[in-house]
């Protein structure tokens, strides 16, 4: 059996394998190790870092509060598993974060993070509403997918709005959302 210092030196030995294997003791270790895992994402290792959110991604006892600071991580693979962390650990002090994270540079980390907004559900819908108005088209599909996931009817005027967007992709999700919400009809602009 690894002492907590030798566990946390194996999640961050170079090695995913053993990196890997090592999980599921951190996470036996409960509370006990998120301040030290909380630790490594300041860590000047990129690799470092990722593991360390990877452990807090599979604990139950890690806070919203502590990842969110790392959506703002110089690494794209950080930003990444923080944003699939946040899928885990829904909470709605992280929508303003994940918000901005639908416009990041790596498209994975923008995907993930609408799927968390869409885990946070209600609290998350005004701040999409907020950006479909005038984000970028990515950012919007994004949006709208995420909307359709949540199924609020705050959303509808903006998914009625959205039927007669430039984008084919928009419009598909304006429909799929609407569908969802049971609003299956022939969409007609007066």
């Amino acid at each position: 059996m690894l002492n907590p210092d030798q566990l946390l030196a194996e999640l961050t030995s170079g090695d995913d394998s053993r990196a890997e294997s090592v999980i599921p003791a951190i996470l036996a270790e409960g509370r006990d190790l998120i301040p030290a895992l909380v630790d490594l994402t300041r860590s000047p290792e990129v690799d470092q870092r990722w593991w360390a959110v990877r452990a807090l991604a599979e604990s139950p006892h890690t806070r919203t509060e502590d990842l969110i600071p790392l959506l703002s991580d110089s690494a794209p693979e950080v930003r990444a598993g923080v944003a699939l962390a946040l899928c885990s650990h829904p909470g709605e002090a992280a929508v303003p974060a994940l918000v901005k994270a639908l416009s990041d540079t790596d498209s994975l980390t923008a995907g993930l993070a609408g799927n968390a907004l869409a885990g946070i559900g209600g609290p998350s819908v005004p701040a999409l509403l907020e950006v479909m108005k005038n984000a970028p088209t990515g950012v919007r599909i994004i949006a709208l997918r995420a909307l359709a996931e949540i199924k609020d009817h705050r959303a509808i005027k903006t998914m009625m709005d959205a039927l007669s967007d430039e984008s084919a992709v928009v419009q598909y999700w304006a429909r799929e959302a609407l569908d969802r919400l049971g609003l299956t009809m022939v969409y007609v602009k007066p």
